[in-house]
């Protein structure tokens, strides 16, 4: 392998390997894209050697090392964020192994650094009662009031990770009995989820009122903002928070309203294979065992759950050669 190897190597793996042959997602591939560039502006600032001269033999276990305990000492990452950055180092350095055999020693020391040991914390959850205050609190007499009830109620009821509902199109929706919603989740995995009676009334006022009723507006974002794009998770997070503080409920996320849902499930005696099924918690171990869970045995799951209806609300790429500065091409990627 020729020297300067580094740069096509990591171009090759950020614009064919992950999308066309691992079929990751973009919102994977622009997390992998942010670790590289953190270890690219390392390499450049603190070891002196220029992203675009880099070498794969310069990227040594020791120096992977080094810059993880640096992105903790100096970046102030969380250990959970540094396990995140390792685990994209560790996906590249996979595939560099099998493109350039000569490295594989150097590559098996990378892929032997482990991942650091965090305390597993608590994640909170609302009670019901903090549920219905919530859901009830945007102004339905302004539209963007009925906008923000329909989203957070459609948080709650499906459990959705909050890119999932970010990505949700008008078409993922379907509103005649049983009614569901389509989610697509990490590795672009899908799973139906059914909706409460009180959800389906909610959206279907929704889509009318938003003129988003007709089937040419399939591919329509289903929530967007004044310019007509998707709603950012850091979009969906803050329209969360601000109704979080108006009933003064501290500590708010929506990973923590998909945690409530889950416990109200657990409460109410759900079996614990539908819950994981409902939030896509695949499990290859479990899956070989359990056949998927139909729409109809998930609909007769939820109707047993009279704390999860109670608590709804009753309101209405280019390459990066074309640009001799890695880094410049790294962070225009995504886009």
């Amino acid at each position: 392998m020729k020297t300067n190897d580094f740069p096509r190597m990591l171009s090759d793996f950020l614009l064919k390997e992950l999308p066309g042959v691992r079929n990751q997602s973009s919102n994977t591939i622009v997390s992998y894209r942010d670790t590289y560039i953190r270890l690219l502006t390392y390499c450049r600032d603190i070891l002196g050697i220029r992203p675009e001269n880099l070498n794969v033999a310069d990227l040594t276990a020791e120096r992977i090392a080094e810059f993880l305990n640096w992105l903790e000492r100096k970046c102030n990452n969380s250990i959970s964020t540094r396990n995140q950055r390792l685990a994209a180092i560790h996906s590249l350095f996979r595939y560099i192994q099998m493109q350039a055999p000569e490295h594989m020693f150097q590559c098996q020391q990378v892929l032997g650094i482990p991942y650091k040991k965090t305390s597993r914390r608590q994640v909170g959850y609302l009670s019901e009662a903090e549920t219905k205050t919530l859901l009830s609190m945007p102004d339905t007499k302004t539209r963007k009031g009925r906008r923000d009830q329909a989203l957070l109620t459609l948080l709650y009821d499906s459990g959705a990770r909050v890119q999932e509902l970010a990505d949700l199109r008008v078409g993922d929706l379907r509103l005649e009995f049983p009614a569901q919603v389509k989610l697509t989740g990490k590795g672009r995995k899908t799973r139906s989820v059914p909706l409460m009676d009180k959800t389906t009334a909610l959206l279907k006022n929704y889509l009318l009122e938003q003129h988003l009723d007709s089937p040419s507006d399939f591919e329509h974002p289903l929530f967007y903002n004044s310019q007509g794009r998707k709603l950012t998770r850091q979009g969906i997070a803050y329209i969360l928070k601000k109704y979080a503080v108006a009933c003064e409920i501290e500590e708010i996320s929506p990973h923590k309203i998909r945690h409530t849902k889950a416990m109200h499930l657990t409460e109410a005696d759900v079996n614990p294979i539908f819950i994981r099924d409902f939030l896509g918690h695949t499990d290859l171990k479990v899956t070989e065992v359990y056949s998927k869970t139909s729409i109809k045995m998930k609909k007769a799951a939820l109707d047993k759950m009279k704390p999860g209806k109670d608590v709804l609300p009753d309101k209405p790429i280019k390459d990066w050669t074309e640009d001799k500065s890695l880094l410049d091409w790294l962070n225009g990627l995504m886009h």
